[in-house]
Protein backbone atom coordinates (compact mmCIF):
# COMPACT_ATOMS: atom_id res chain seq x y z
CA UNK A 1 0.00 0.00 0.00
CA UNK A 2 2.79 2.43 0.94
CA UNK A 3 4.61 1.70 -2.30
CA UNK A 4 1.48 2.48 -4.33
CA UNK A 5 0.96 5.75 -2.45
CA UNK A 6 4.57 6.73 -2.88
CA UNK A 7 4.47 5.86 -6.58
CA UNK A 8 1.38 8.03 -7.10
CA UNK A 9 3.03 10.86 -5.21
CA UNK A 10 6.25 10.59 -7.17
CA UNK A 11 4.30 10.52 -10.41
CA UNK A 12 2.85 13.89 -9.47
CA UNK A 13 -0.75 12.75 -9.36
CA UNK A 14 -2.70 15.16 -7.21
CA UNK A 15 -4.55 14.02 -4.17
CA UNK A 16 -7.22 16.14 -2.56
CA UNK A 17 -4.69 18.91 -2.04
CA UNK A 18 -6.02 21.89 -3.92
CA UNK A 19 -3.01 24.15 -3.99
CA UNK A 20 -0.27 21.56 -4.24
CA UNK A 21 0.46 18.02 -5.31
CA UNK A 22 0.59 14.98 -3.06
CA UNK A 23 4.37 14.76 -3.07
CA UNK A 24 5.04 18.41 -2.33
CA UNK A 25 2.51 18.55 0.50
CA UNK A 26 3.86 15.57 2.42
CA UNK A 27 7.54 15.68 1.54
CA UNK A 28 8.53 19.27 2.07
CA UNK A 29 10.56 21.32 4.47
CA UNK A 30 8.04 24.17 4.33
CA UNK A 31 5.96 24.46 7.49
CA UNK A 32 2.66 25.43 5.84
CA UNK A 33 1.72 27.63 8.79
CA UNK A 34 -0.05 30.31 6.85
CA UNK A 35 -2.22 30.11 3.72
CA UNK A 36 -1.57 29.31 0.08
CA UNK A 37 -0.44 32.19 -2.11
CA UNK A 38 -2.66 34.13 -4.47
CA UNK A 39 -1.17 33.48 -7.90
CA UNK A 40 -3.96 33.88 -10.43
CA UNK A 41 -3.46 37.05 -12.49
CA UNK A 42 -7.18 37.48 -13.24
CA UNK A 43 -8.10 37.27 -9.56
CA UNK A 44 -5.36 39.70 -8.58
CA UNK A 45 -6.37 42.14 -11.33
CA UNK A 46 -10.16 41.98 -10.96
CA UNK A 47 -10.48 41.68 -7.18
CA UNK A 48 -7.19 43.19 -6.07
CA UNK A 49 -7.88 46.42 -7.95
CA UNK A 50 -10.57 47.32 -5.38
CA UNK A 51 -9.41 45.59 -2.19
CA UNK A 52 -6.78 43.28 -0.79
CA UNK A 53 -6.81 40.08 -2.87
CA UNK A 54 -7.69 37.73 -0.02
CA UNK A 55 -6.02 34.34 -0.11
CA UNK A 56 -8.59 31.66 -1.03
CA UNK A 57 -7.57 29.66 2.04
CA UNK A 58 -9.12 32.29 4.31
CA UNK A 59 -12.68 31.17 3.47
CA UNK A 60 -14.43 27.84 2.76
CA UNK A 61 -15.77 26.92 -0.67
CA UNK A 62 -19.39 27.67 0.23
CA UNK A 63 -18.44 31.21 1.27
CA UNK A 64 -16.63 31.85 -2.01
CA UNK A 65 -19.62 30.48 -3.93
CA UNK A 66 -21.94 32.90 -2.11
CA UNK A 67 -19.62 35.87 -2.58
CA UNK A 68 -18.93 35.14 -6.25
CA UNK A 69 -22.54 34.44 -7.25
CA UNK A 70 -23.50 36.70 -10.16
CA UNK A 71 -26.34 38.28 -8.18
CA UNK A 72 -24.09 38.83 -5.14
CA UNK A 73 -21.54 40.68 -7.28
CA UNK A 74 -24.23 43.19 -8.30
CA UNK A 75 -24.09 44.39 -4.68
CA UNK A 76 -20.67 43.29 -3.46
CA UNK A 77 -20.59 44.82 0.03
CA UNK A 78 -22.04 48.06 -1.31
CA UNK A 79 -20.26 48.14 -4.66
CA UNK A 80 -21.14 46.79 -8.08
CA UNK A 81 -18.44 44.23 -8.84
CA UNK A 82 -20.11 42.49 -11.78
CA UNK A 83 -17.77 40.51 -14.00
CA UNK A 84 -18.07 38.93 -17.42
CA UNK A 85 -19.41 35.43 -16.86
CA UNK A 86 -16.28 33.67 -18.12
CA UNK A 87 -14.07 35.77 -15.83
CA UNK A 88 -16.43 35.25 -12.88
CA UNK A 89 -16.48 31.47 -13.29
CA UNK A 90 -12.70 31.36 -13.75
CA UNK A 91 -12.10 33.35 -10.55
CA UNK A 92 -14.66 31.25 -8.67
CA UNK A 93 -12.85 28.10 -9.81
CA UNK A 94 -9.52 29.51 -8.56
CA UNK A 95 -11.05 30.39 -5.18
CA UNK A 96 -12.81 27.04 -4.78
CA UNK A 97 -9.74 24.96 -5.66
CA UNK A 98 -7.67 26.59 -2.90
CA UNK A 99 -10.46 27.31 -0.38
CA UNK A 100 -9.91 26.71 3.34
CA UNK A 101 -11.82 23.42 3.32
CA UNK A 102 -9.49 22.04 0.64
CA UNK A 103 -6.26 23.39 2.08
CA UNK A 104 -3.64 21.70 4.21
CA UNK A 105 -2.17 24.95 5.44
CA UNK A 106 -2.30 25.37 9.21
CA UNK A 107 -4.20 28.68 9.26
CA UNK A 108 -6.81 27.37 6.80
CA UNK A 109 -7.32 24.31 9.00
CA UNK A 110 -7.80 26.55 12.04
CA UNK A 111 -10.35 28.61 10.14
CA UNK A 112 -12.32 25.51 9.20
CA UNK A 113 -12.23 24.04 12.69
CA UNK A 114 -13.58 27.31 14.11
CA UNK A 115 -16.68 27.28 11.92
CA UNK A 116 -19.65 25.82 13.74
CA UNK A 117 -23.12 25.79 12.24
CA UNK A 118 -22.34 28.75 9.99
CA UNK A 119 -20.03 26.99 7.57
CA UNK A 120 -20.29 29.73 4.96
CA UNK A 121 -19.87 33.23 6.37
CA UNK A 122 -20.01 36.05 3.84
CA UNK A 123 -17.23 37.99 5.50
CA UNK A 124 -13.78 36.95 6.67
CA UNK A 125 -14.39 39.10 9.73
CA UNK A 126 -17.31 36.80 10.70
CA UNK A 127 -15.08 33.74 10.99
CA UNK A 128 -14.71 32.79 14.68
CA UNK A 129 -10.97 32.11 14.33
CA UNK A 130 -10.40 35.61 12.90
CA UNK A 131 -12.54 37.18 15.63
CA UNK A 132 -10.60 35.34 18.37
CA UNK A 133 -7.26 36.28 16.86
CA UNK A 134 -8.19 39.97 17.05
CA UNK A 135 -10.38 40.16 20.17
CA UNK A 136 -7.75 41.86 22.36
CA UNK A 137 -7.16 44.74 19.97
CA UNK A 138 -9.09 47.83 21.11
CA UNK A 139 -11.61 49.45 18.74
CA UNK A 140 -9.58 52.68 18.77
CA UNK A 141 -6.81 50.86 16.87
CA UNK A 142 -9.08 49.30 14.25
CA UNK A 143 -12.65 50.55 13.88
CA UNK A 144 -11.91 54.07 15.14
CA UNK A 145 -8.56 54.27 13.36
CA UNK A 146 -9.02 56.22 10.09
CA UNK A 147 -6.05 54.38 8.58
CA UNK A 148 -7.59 50.94 9.22
CA UNK A 149 -11.39 51.16 9.84
CA UNK A 150 -12.07 47.40 9.66
CA UNK A 151 -10.57 43.97 10.23
CA UNK A 152 -11.30 43.35 6.55
CA UNK A 153 -8.33 45.58 5.69
CA UNK A 154 -5.83 42.81 6.51
CA UNK A 155 -2.92 44.42 4.71
CA UNK A 156 -3.23 47.68 6.65
CA UNK A 157 -1.74 46.04 9.76
CA UNK A 158 -0.36 42.70 8.58
CA UNK A 159 2.65 44.06 6.73
CA UNK A 160 3.34 40.74 5.00
CA UNK A 161 -0.26 39.77 4.17
CA UNK A 162 0.59 39.98 0.48
CA UNK A 163 3.26 37.35 1.13
CA UNK A 164 0.69 35.11 2.89
CA UNK A 165 2.13 35.82 6.34
CA UNK A 166 -0.28 36.85 9.09
CA UNK A 167 1.74 36.16 12.23
CA UNK A 168 1.96 38.58 15.14
CA UNK A 169 5.57 39.53 14.38
CA UNK A 170 4.53 41.37 11.23
CA UNK A 171 1.66 43.41 12.69
CA UNK A 172 2.21 47.16 12.58
CA UNK A 173 -0.96 49.12 13.31
CA UNK A 174 -1.00 52.48 11.49
CA UNK A 175 -0.75 55.35 13.96
CA UNK A 176 0.20 52.96 16.77
CA UNK A 177 3.19 50.85 15.77
CA UNK A 178 4.01 47.21 16.42
CA UNK A 179 1.28 45.25 18.14
CA UNK A 180 2.50 43.40 21.19
CA UNK A 181 0.41 41.06 23.26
Amino acid sequence: MFAASLTLGLAGINSSHAEEGFFSSYFTFDRHNEVAAVTDADYIEECGSCHFAYQPGLMPEDSWRKIMAATALEDHFGDNAELDEDVRTHILDVLVKASADKSYYKRSKKIMSSLGNDKAPMRITDIPYIKRAHHEIPAKLIKDNPKVRSLSQCDKCHQKAGENIFDDDTVVIPGHGYWTW
